[in-house]
């Protein structure tokens, strides 16, 4: 897992860790039960404290997304977790919203819409 942070974004660090994290986890990059790397290890790789790790991982647990498990490390949620499920159903919701504003302005009526959703269903269905 390849994290990058900026000094200069306005977002602190342990909030740009968090959500690196959450959409690694969200993108399938990042598969349940995998093991996120220890706190010291991550902060030394990008050169930060060990504590701003620990505020992001332990923020990421109390989101659902991973279990801390004292002297093992941190893993991966499966999609199981209510949390993370919640979390899904959001980004879909959003996802289909967006959808929603193309097709307005694209004119494409409500029966049309609910076809290419079919259509894209139906090719997606092996996945």
């Amino acid at each position: 897992m390849k994290l990058i942070i900026s000094n200069m974004s306005g977002v602190p660090i342990y909030e740009q860790i968090k959500q690196q994290v959450k959409a690694a986890i969200l993108s399938g990059d990042l598969q349940a039960e995998e093991t996120l790397p220890s706190l010291r290890t991550l902060a030394k790789d990008l050169k930060i404290s060990v504590l701003t790790v620990t505020k992001a991982y332990t923020e990421l647990e109390q989101e659902g997304f991973v279990k801390n498990v004292q002297g093992k490390g941190c893993f991966v949620l499966g999609s199981g977790s209510e949390l993370m499920k919640e979390q899904l159903i959001c980004k879909v919701e959003n996802s289909l919203t967006e959808a929603i504003k193309a097709a307005k302005i694209a004119n494409l009526s409500n029966k049309e819409l609910h076809h290419l959703l079919d259509v894209l269903l139906e090719a997606n269905a092996d996945d």
